[in-house]
């Protein structure tokens, strides 16, 4: 058996989590995985706490508010503590269906690869997000090809597998604000292997976004500094 644990990060996600949980419950995998959901609930300042309370799942329960590296991180150390094989992000509001994550899990089966990124932009079906948008994930996409020689379409994508090794350096490190271009980096230069599967996502269901203002000029700025530390960082 392989154990995944699938870990939710939300903040204000009331309105959306009861039927990501009951997809989650109805999603069905080769035998040999076992499923485990754990919700980290980000300080929210709606019900979204009583509602996991309710649901069949593990519930960390954050004190003050992290932001989504700190709470996909806090799901992390959860993995690697208690011993999960495999570990997927997935967003708390609907965008990424469960029924998607077998497309990942059979990338990650045929290429062995230790992080497997649930892309929109390889066949392009699906919910592509605003034109705005996608101009800074075309930047950010090249960005990451020039610090890692990679090309990652979807690079700011939060659809993600990790395996152990993945699990255990992000449990030791794992960027804290808007950290999906950053980490592909930090895991580039780690060594690991890093591969990008098709997946269609669809529009939210409920809340509001934690990147509000990602077409900004102050985003681009933070996260190009950001990429770049993690570029010149030692390991």
């Amino acid at each position: 058996m392989m154990n995944i644990l699938i870990i939710i990060p939300c903040f204000n996600e009331q309105a959306s989590l009861p039927r990501l949980i009951s997809e989650l419950g109805n999603l069905k995998l080769p035998e040999k995985y076992n499923v485990s959901v754990c919700v980290v609930n980000d300080c929210s300042t709606d019900d979204t706490k009583q509602v996991a309370k309710k649901l069949d799942v593990i519930l960390i329960d954050l004190p003050v508010n992290l932001g989504i590296g700190g709470a996909v991180q806090s799901g992390l150390k959860y993995a690697l503590l208690n011993n999960y094989d495999l570990a997927v992000q997935m967003d708390g509001d609907g965008q990424h269906p469960p029924a998607e994550l077998e497309k990942m899990i059979a990338c990650y089966e045929e290429t062995g690869a230790s992080l497997v990124i649930g892309s929109r932009f390889i066949v392009k079906e699906g919910f592509q997000s605003s034109f705005l948008r996608r101009l800074g994930i075309t930047y950010f996409h090249w960005l990451n090809k020039f610090f890692t020689g990679a090309s990652i379409y979807d690079s700011t994508s939060g659809f993600r597998l990790f395996d152990k090794k993945a699990i255990q350096l992000s449990a030791r490190y794992y960027p804290d604000d808007y950290p999906e271009p950053e980490s592909l980096v930090f895991f580039s230069k780690a060594g690991l292997a890093i591969k990008e599967t098709p997946v269609i996502m669809v529009h939210r269901n409920g809340g509001q976004s934690s990147i509000r203002s990602f077409t900004s000029f102050y985003y681009c700025v933070k996260v190009t500094l950001a990429m770049f530390f993690s570029f010149i960082r030692k390991p």
